[in-house]
């Protein structure tokens, strides 16, 4: 029989990674997309065409639960929320609902088909490192306090322990991947690694001039989305169901960042590139993330392969290819 999964957030950069992850090894894939003509819809019948898209919203819990008995899943990957941490200050309440609370609505959807069913699942929740926020310990790890220091934090927090609930509780096959920042040619440009490849590619192409930031000393342990997802995937082949951080064990400032993006275009002063704007800066600033995934080194056997330096310039390379082909379109 052929192994069906189920991916809530399908249309971002894991979604689309765990896609053909999951493609390639024979799965049939269902896509939760919320929204009639939904632009990402369309690009990911293009992109991704083996999806079988279904119609949901992580705040609808009857649509979750029709999408849910629809796509009959042996495994479902919740990733959907909304990630972007500064935009969760601007609209906390919305964040709480879709990112914690369409966690608790996916995790009763998946109930609901259990017992009705007698079919067995097993779910991953997409948690975060944002979740440590004023990190208490170095590196974070398993069993680190959990001081989350956004809205979008603490919607993650609620989410985590949910699931945790949901595990003891009716006793699910439930596991949460505490991933720690992971990027892509895919990472949408309002985050700040893309945000600098894109100035950068448009900077060596002579259409901007320089690029506008925030702290720069902020420090992340920034990992390869393709790795990332592999991670996931390990997780719900495991007998028991747990939670691992998922990280390099590396961190990286956004000065390091900005070292390798402009020297992929052989300039290695990039001061006069970069104007600090405070509007950038959090209300509450996170300032040193750093993971130790020893736990899934061991238990799932997974290991980051694409490295720092790897990743930033290959990112970099994508956006000059995009921005190359976007500005030579006949307008």
């Amino acid at each position: 029989m052929t192994t069906r999964a189920l991916i809530t957030g399908i249309t971002g950069q894991d979604g689309m990674y765990l896609a053909e992850l999951l493609h390639d090894k024979g799965y049939e894939v269902f896509g939760l997309v919320a929204g009639q003509n939904n632009p990402k819809a369309d690009l990911l019948a293009v992109s991704h065409p083996y999806v079988k898209v279904i119609s949901g919203n992580l705040l609808d819990l009857v649509s979750l639960i029709r999408a849910v008995a629809h796509a009959k899943p042996d495994e479902v990957y919740n990733l959907g929320a909304i990630s972007f941490v500064a935009y969760s200050w601007e609209n906390a309440r919305l964040t709480s609902d879709v990112t914690g609370g369409g966690v608790l609505n996916m995790l009763e959807a998946v109930r609901y088909f259990q017992d009705s069913s007698g079919h067995q699942v097993r779910f991953y929740q997409a948690s975060s490192s944002e979740m440590f926020g004023n990190a208490q310990e170095v590196p974070q790890r398993e069993s680190t306090l959990l001081w989350p220091r956004s809205p979008y934090g603490v919607a993650k927090v609620y989410g985590h322990y949910m699931t945790i609930n949901y595990r003891e509780s009716y006793g699910m096959h439930a596991s949460s991947g505490i991933l720690f920042n992971h990027e892509s040619p895919r990472r949408g440009v309002e985050f700040v690694t893309r945000k600098v490849t894109r100035a950068v590619a448009r900077i060596q192409l002579g259409l901007q001039t320089g690029v506008t930031l925030g702290n720069l000393d902020a420090k992340r342990d920034w990992g390869f989305a393709g790795d990332y997802v592999r991670a996931m995937w390990l997780m719900l082949q495991q007998d028991t169901a747990d939670d691992y951080v998922i990280s390099t064990g590396e961190t990286h400032s956004i000065r390091d960042l900005l070292d390798v993006a402009f020297d992929e275009i052989g300039i290695p002063d990039w001061d006069d590139k970069v104007t600090i704007d405070p509007t950038y800066v959090r209300p509450a600033e996170v300032d040193l993330l750093i993971g130790d995934s020893s736990k899934a080194r061991s238990v799932l056997g997974w290991e980051p392969t694409v490295t720092f330096d790897q990743l930033i310039r290959s990112m970099v390379q994508h956006d000059i290819a995009e921005q190359t082909a976007l500005s030579t379109q006949p307008q």
